[in-house]
């Protein structure tokens, strides 16, 4: 007996792993496009002589993609389902990614990058929702937190691209061409994904979820039962994506705004994104040892105090040093709210919830880039802009602590 529970138990934890590997490769091609925007953003700048605001609209354009695509795909999964779903979007944005690489002028590749957008959307939401419906309560936050860990190896690997081939010229066309058509690799994956990753099980196991009509989904966000939780999530989202993406997308030109030179702008953004990575594994550890609203509330306070001391600093040492930090804090907390969304619904309406939170986030992220563009046209300097978003961040904590709920190691409906 003792062997056949020991055999089991096995063979969980290499469908949880492999699980985790297929989704998590997936999610890290979709940071990878994310982190590599920030860097196209700083050589476009120069190569096609883009103004603050232009600069501004190329991130907020894709978030508004991310938020339509976010929407759109949170419903279709609840219908449809997680696999299927997770896929689509990752062809979406891999193949649209390599088209922008040979677009020449400014409104075609915003368009294309509204395009990328809703394929990242689409794709986060829905698979954190297929892992958490696929792993045991009681490690479901770490795995979560985990799969979100990946997004820290995807930026790091945008800024290996970056640094080594968006300045060089070796390549017969712009670096930072070269760099998109990179980006589109993860389309042949979705075929090894299609072959490999299995649909929630709990989602297969109701059929009936399928039956539940689009309005239905969008109304049940808002019963009385869960009205509470998605003013939180909603709030909470909108003040994470805007600061975050106000501040990620322009890391490299605030460092050249303080006087660095590209290349030596993207090393040092390099150094600051290895911090993700134990930020993430402290919150994966604290998440399911302490609790949900510990980390976001903890990491998010972090986060708020880092950003103000990088936008005020003007040593490097002092950049450095608060660039690690609003990386370990920021990412660590991102990794919280991806477990901590999924947990708030029944899975009837789980992909709506959580589509919809993150379509609400990506709002705020439409505005961040916008923000920071007109700021900076107006004569305002980082270190205001940067005050701005650690009030914002500090607003979604008191969402968490006022209106949040515990959700470590509580049975999915």
């Amino acid at each position: 007996m003792d062997n056949k529970l020991l055999q089991s138990k096995k063979t969980r934890t290499i469908s949880r792993n492999k699980l985790l590997g297929v989704a998590g490769v997936g999610w890290l091609f979709d940071a990878m496009d994310v982190g590599i925007l920030s860097f196209i953003i700083a050589a476009l700048a120069v190569d096609w002589g883009l103004s603050s605001n232009e600069m501004g609209w190329i991130g907020s354009v894709n978030s508004i993609g991310m938020a339509v695509g976010a929407f759109l795909f949170g419903l279709m999964a609840d219908k449809i389902g997680r696999k299927t779903i997770f896929i689509v979007t990752l062809l979406v944005f891999s193949i649209a990614s390599g088209i922008s690489a040979f677009t020449t002028t400014l409104a075609a590749f915003l368009i294309l990058r509204f395009i990328i957008g809703m394929g990242l959307g689409g794709e986060l939401p829905v698979a954190s929702t297929l892992v958490s419906e696929s792993v045991p309560a009681k490690e479901r936050g770490r795995v979560v937190v985990l799969l979100e860990s990946f997004w820290a190896f995807g930026w790091l690997l945008a800024a290996i691209i970056a640094y080594f081939v968006i300045p060089s010229d070796i390549w017969p066309i712009a670096g930072w061409r070269v760099a998109l058509i990179i980006t589109a690799i993860p389309a042949l994956y979705a075929v090894f994904i299609r072959l490999h990753l299995p649909d929630s099980p709990q989602f297969a196991a109701k059929p009936e979820a399928k039956k539940r009509t689009i309005f239905q989904n969008i109304s049940g966000v808002w019963s009385k039962k869960y009205a509470k939780s998605t003013l939180m999530l909603w709030v909470l989202w909108f003040s994470v994506v805007f600061s975050y993406y106000g501040m990620f997308l322009w890391l490299p030109s605030v460092m050249v705004g303080k006087g660095f030179s590209l290349i030596s702008s993207f090393k040092y953004v390099l150094i600051m994104t290895l911090a993700q990575l134990p930020g993430y594994f402290t919150a994966a550890w604290f998440v399911e040892k302490i609790g949900r609203k510990f980390v976001l509330v903890t990491y998010l306070l972090g986060t708020a105090a880092s950003a103000y001391v990088f936008g005020q600093a003007e040593s490097i040492t002092v950049l450095l040093i608060s660039g690690i930090l609003l990386s370990f804090f920021n990412l660590g907390a991102w990794g919280a709210l991806y477990a901590y969304t999924p947990e708030q619904y029944p899975l009837v309406i789980r992909g709506t919830g959580a589509g919809m939170a993150a379509a609400i986030g990506r709002i705020g992220g439409i505005f961040g880039p916008l923000l920071v563009g007109w700021l900076r046209t107006a004569g305002f300097d980082f270190g205001f802009i940067f005050a701005v978003f650690c009030i914002s961040i500090v607003i979604g904590v008191a969402a968490v602590v006022f209106l949040g709920k515990e959700t470590k190691q509580i049975e999915l409906e």
